[in-house]
């Protein structure tokens, strides 16, 4: 019979799995990546534009908006 340790462990593994499958899951930004920044108005270097497909936003930018949204961890 199984003990309260393993109904926890057991518990936390299904939590952490629908945690992981809903983050790949979420949607994500494709296309094509804009040159300048929609915040501030910068260019966007290459090597962004190429490792976040579709991003709008300069790392800077990026950073803020997630500090500022309310579902960012902190």
């Amino acid at each position: 019979m199984a003990d309260l340790a393993d109904l926890a462990k057991e518990r936390e593994e299904a939590n952490r799995e629908a945690a992981l499958a809903a983050f790949r899951a979420r949607a994500r930004p494709t296309g094509e990546s804009a040159y300048f920044c929609r915040s501030c108005g910068e260019r966007i270097p290459d090597e962004r534009r190429a490792a976040v497909p579709g991003t709008n936003h300069c790392t800077f930018c990026a950073q803020q908006i997630t500090a500022a949204s309310p579902h960012s961890i902190r």
